[in-house]
């Protein structure tokens, strides 16, 4: 196998505080790569700015990596939607297509190791953390309880991985054919099935900037990924509404039992426990029945996931211009 043409893809969304130490060091990695013969000269980055409101897309044209390409979204679409348009944008163009976040708080050394698993014949590699010491103790229970549970309810995902992957160009071809609007990457990249690997890595500390996913959308995004998957919660809430009735009927022949032997309570406090706990056990099923039907509303509709303003990518002659390392512009 020849050296693979490889593009990096990184979604941005209001970057500016640590997009230039992320060219430097993924633009150095690229170089390296290129000198070693790894991968093929052509080989780039590709930047999607997600409808940023700071300096994101100014920086990335000031940039003086020749290999340095963008897409410019002409709203804020979400993280998984812009990387979602990075990869599109790759599959046609790269042999196979790297994505990482714009902090890079993923190790770019995994990035050859990933490589290193595609020339053996891997068409996905994962990159998957080696530990959690970084991460709060909320946040790792939490995590790790939600991989477990996915397991649990049928959904093949890889622990410990985000959106850290290599994907060859098939594979990707494979994934454009999964057209739903709700995205959930990590879940719906096992499904494509092709041969694959992982990488252990070791997760740094953000540099500078905020997280793009407080506790809110972290919460938000576990529950996407879990209603886009299964019926598993609607199944629970059945069985609970089962549970309900047969502990209600207990209840009655309870009552009717007392009532014929004349020992009759009053019962006010369980018979207005019983309506507050069987309205919230209506409402929470109504809650959750209504969010799979807005997610059909949602899907039925077939909007684009994303509008591209600027495409400095697929179309020739749109590379940024060079820089020289004084300012300059190259002509």
């Amino acid at each position: 196998m020849n050296n693979p043409y490889v593009t990096i893809v990184i979604p941005c969304y209001n970057e500016e505080d640590v997009l230039e130490d992320t060219l430097q060091q993924l633009g150095q990695l690229l170089e390296n790569m290129i000198e070693d013969s790894m991968v093929a000269p052509a080989s780039d980055l590709l930047f999607v700015d997600d409808g940023s409101k700071d300096n994101t897309w100014d920086i990335l044209e000031m940039s003086k990596y020749s290999f340095v390409k963008g897409l410019k979204l002409t709203r804020n679409s979400g993280h998984q939607n812009a990387l979602y348009a990075g990869l599109m944008a790759a599959k046609d163009q790269a042999d196979c297509v790297i994505s990482i976040d714009a902090d890079l708080q993923d190790d770019i050394n995994a990035i050859p190791k990933m490589i290193e698993k595609y020339m053996l014949g891997n068409e996905i590699v994962y990159g998957v953390r080696s530990k959690r010491d970084t991460d709060t103790f909320f946040k790792r229970t939490t995590a790790l309880g939600f991989y477990r549970f996915m397991n649990k309810i049928g959904i093949d995902l890889v622990e410990n991985h985000a959106d850290f992957r290599l994907m060859s160009s098939r594979a990707l071809h494979e994934l454009s054919n999964y057209k739903e609007q709700n995205l959930f990457l990590r879940g719906l990249v096992p499904l494509i099935g092709l041969p694959s690997s992982t990488v252990a890595y070791e997760r740094k500390e953000r540099k500078a900037g905020e997280s793009k996913y407080p506790l809110k959308k972290m919460l938000s995004f576990a529950f996407d990924g879990i209603t886009s998957f299964s019926v598993a919660p609607i199944r629970l809430v059945t069985m609970i509404g089962l549970l309900s009735v047969i502990l209600s009927s207990a209840a009655g022949l309870y009552a009717l039992t007392q009532k014929f032997l004349g020992h009759t309570e009053s019962g006010w406090t369980s018979l207005i426990i019983s309506i507050w706990l069987i309205g919230g056990l209506q409402l929470l099923g109504i809650g959750l029945l209504g969010e799979y039907i807005g997610k059909i509303f949602t899907e039925v509709k077939r909007r684009p996931k994303y509008a591209i303003e600027i495409d400095k990518y697929t179309k020739k002659n749109t590379v940024f211009p060079s820089v020289h390392l004084e300012g300059t512009r190259n002509d």
